[in-house]
């Protein structure tokens, strides 16, 4: 049963996450500076290999991606492999203080935010001058409020 569910998982996010989001992503990225990306492990021979093998070979113990990681130790040091996921973030807290400032003020101005009635413009001018002093980080909120205003600025005026 439990394997049954891993595969369904495993199909799920071939068919949707996968296409829908990481590689619409890693598309979008590479595409916007010129860059030609592979995703070598998505040949479809390699596909179609690793949806014939058993499960133990796939996730043993715990640990997923079994069989890829027995034959990487032969070609790559182990403490390259065997360590966890690492994702790669993106420094919106130096760029709201730095090349994004004057976007970011445009879109957080008081008169505007008073103007659009929508959102608190105190709290939001508090956050953001926390942040510009960095009394304290608010970029993923702050984050959050500059994308609703770069739309609404985009399609309700």
């Amino acid at each position: 049963m439990e394997n049954q569910f891993v595969e369904t998982m495993q199909m799920l996010d071939m068919l949707s996450y996968l296409p829908d989001d990481i590689l619409t992503k890693v598309d979008r990225a590479s595409m916007a500076v010129s860059l030609e990306a592979r995703v070598p492990l998505l040949d479809h021979r390699v596909i179609e290999f690793a949806a014939h093998l058993p499960m133990n070979a796939k996730i043993r113990n715990g640990e997923g991606k079994w069989i890829l990681k027995q034959v990487l130790a032969h070609y790559v040091p182990t403490h390259l492999t065997d360590r966890p996921k690492k994702g790669f973030g993106v420094p919106i807290e130096q760029w709201l203080r730095g090349p994004l400032r004057e976007w970011a003020e445009h879109l957080l101005s008081k008169k505007r935010l008073q103007a659009d009635g929508i959102l608190n413009p105190a709290l939001i001018r508090k956050r953001w001058e926390e942040h510009l002093t960095e009394k304290w980080n608010w970029q993923y909120s702050l984050w959050g409020v500059l994308m609703f205003q770069a739309w609404q600025e985009r399609w309700m005026k």
